[in-house]
């Protein structure tokens, strides 16, 4: 795990970091372009973003950004992740699944995940059985491709954890930008996920999710920025940026007692093996 603290000026150790979720499409920019924001990241100490799609657009536009940014020049790499977000499961899946059917077999593709999918029952933007149903369809295209499975969930804990124990969950699942508490935490855990924490931990009212980001095991962590949502303080109010991700991780490192390097480290190989990216965010090893 070593590979994620490199040295920096006069032989300092550089920090470095992977964001486990972000989104980087034309839709959800508003005062960068996602070249702009992989060249901040790099220059904060973030090597590689999942971004995530919540539609058919916005995931062929992942996939196009992450297949066209180059590492060598911005100094980040991008992998993308197709799926239906809950709000827009009234459209149905047939078009994200086509595109994640089409882009797993397809040489040089970028695509690690299915989702972001799940339940949002405090929006309610599109009808629960919609939701629900969508949700089942993108667990069982995970399964089927091999790829790790980005799970949304907002105020749905018991329907969420209840899908996924029905249709029996990926080999891997995350549990995106988590909200719950410790029950909720220890309840993904028993069903083999991952936690990814974001900006919310720094929040004043966010004790129940600083429990949780204590309790959940080293190997089972991740940080995420879900950029341009969810600043952290002291950015709030600001549109969210991988290069960010820092300000997330230096918080849980903080909960946990432990060294940012040390967490740097953890999370880094943690969203390695999640989205079975390579050795180094470079692609190299």
């Amino acid at each position: 795990m070593a590979e994620s603290v490199t040295p920096g000026p006069a032989g300092a150790a550089r920090v470095e970091w992977l964001d486990a979720h972000c989104h980087l499409q034309d839709r959800f920019l508003e005062e960068q372009d996602w070249a702009t924001a992989l060249a901040e990241a790099a220059a904060a100490g973030v090597r590689g973003v999942v971004c995530v799609g919540t539609d058919e657009e916005t995931s062929r536009a992942a996939l196009a950004m992450a297949e066209a940014a180059d590492p060598t020049t911005l100094g980040c790499e991008a992998y993308a992740a197709v799926g239906l977000h809950p709000h827009e499961a009234r459209l149905g899946t047939e078009a994200v699944v086509a595109l994640a059917e089409g882009a797993a077999g397809r040489p040089g593709s970028r695509l690690v995940a299915i989702g972001e999918c799940g339940l949002d029952y405090h929006y309610d933007h599109s009808p629960r059985p919609a939701q629900r149903q969508a949700f089942a369809e993108q667990i069982d295209l995970a399964k089927r491709l091999g790829l790790a499975l980005v799970i949304h969930t907002r105020e749905a804990w018991a329907d969420t954890l209840d899908i996924l124990r029905a249709e029996g969950p990926p080999t891997v699942t995350v549990i995106h930008c988590f909200t719950g508490g410790p029950a909720e935490a220890r309840a993904c855990l028993d069903l083999g996920a991952f936690l990814s924490f974001s900006g919310i931990v720094t929040f004043k009212n966010a004790g129940e999710v600083r429990e949780a980001a204590v309790l959940c095991p080293a190997e089972r962590l991740l940080v995420e920025t879900d950029a341009p949502f969810l600043a952290p303080v002291p950015h709030r109010g600001q549109p969210n940026r991988p290069a960010w991700v820092r300000v997330v991780g230096e918080a849980v490192a903080a909960l946990r007692g432990v060294d940012p390097s040390e967490l740097a480290a953890r999370t880094t190989a943690n969203t390695r093996a999640a989205f079975g990216l390579p050795a180094s965010a470079s692609g190299a090893g």
